[in-house]
């Protein structure tokens, strides 16, 4: 080896290990913090879901007698079903209309990113002022526009068997920002081609999107579905601001019900087998919909 090819190699090595090195301080602290506000309470929750702590004052080991309790609580059964039931509406809604717009907006529509923008403006905004705008406008706007229909002429938001519609509403319509973008992503990957080249087999309008679009976006697809779920498992904000889990319990989700026991009602180690439970079940939906998902992409 030449005296010039040994100094290249001495820079390389030189340069590599000082890459590596600027990875590890750039990437360490961030696992640190990730470990302090995340890996170590979540850690410590499960710890304490084995006790009878109350949030406060001495405590003992119990074992599994607060998991046990949990599924003869008839409270923590409906705030489950309920949940559930919320997510899977929500999920359908958003990713239904979202592909709709996105449809429409990857047509050869002019001002397409200035629509883009727009739709995607109620992501960036809180959803508890969301929340307490939609409630507003449920309980003083809409039963004055609507006073002839019987169901809206009163405050639907007081109503147990129809106050999770409220909630439903304004969860897609902040919802539907992201899967927007996500959708519009995955079409622009298409290749127009292929389209042209179907439509000379006769294979256009829903035909095409059934053989064509779908198939080729399940990826985006199982993207947003996973995240949707996900994240209407976890529900707390627009419900506090619309109905904070009333009336009675009608729309009391999981997180809700966490938040109110655990912080609030001295159930601490109690709520904290409850949120032990809703972690368990939310990987066990997301590997199943990845599962489900994954090899209808292929």
């Amino acid at each position: 080896m030449t005296t010039t090819q040994t100094t290249v190699a001495a820079g390389t090595h030189k340069h590599r290990r000082f890459a590596e090195a600027t990875y590890y301080w750039m990437v360490w602290p961030f696992i640190i913090l990730f470990a302090i506000f995340h890996t170590i309470p979540m850690l410590a929750g499960i710890f304490f879901s084995f006790t009878n702590y109350a949030g406060y004052g001495k405590w003992h080991m119990v074992g599994l007698s607060n998991y046990v309790n949990l599924f003869g609580d008839d409270r923590v059964l409906h705030s489950y079903l309920f949940t559930i039931f919320f997510s899977l509406v929500a999920t359908i809604l958003t990713n239904v209309i979202s592909l709709a717009i996105a449809l429409a907006l990857n047509a050869r529509i002019k001002a397409r990113n200035l629509f883009r923008g727009i739709f995607f403006i109620p992501y960036v905004l809180s959803m508890l002022i969301i929340g307490y705008v939609f409630q507003f406008f449920f309980s003083k706007s809409v039963p004055k526009i609507f006073s002839a229909v019987p169901l809206l002429r009163d405050n639907i938001l007081t109503n147990e068997h129809w106050a999770w519609v409220p909630i439903v509403i304004v969860t897609v319509w902040q919802a539907c920002a992201f899967a927007i973008i996500i959708y519009l992503a995955g079409l622009q990957t298409i290749p127009a081609d292929i389209y042209e080249a179907a439509s000379l087999d006769g294979a256009t309008g829903f035909k095409a999107f059934k053989s064509i679009t779908l198939p080729l976006i399940m990826g985006y697809v199982t993207i947003n579905v996973v995240l949707n779920i996900k994240n209407f498992m976890q529900a707390f904000d627009q419900i506090v601001a619309l109905t904070d889990g009333g009336p009675g319990m009608a729309t009391e989700s999981v997180t809700l019900q966490i938040y109110q026991g655990g912080f609030t009602g001295g159930e601490f180690a109690y709520q904290s087998a409850d949120a032990a439970i809703l972690f368990l079940i939310i990987t066990a939906l997301s590997v199943i919909q990845l599962r489900y998902l994954n090899p209808k992409e292929d």
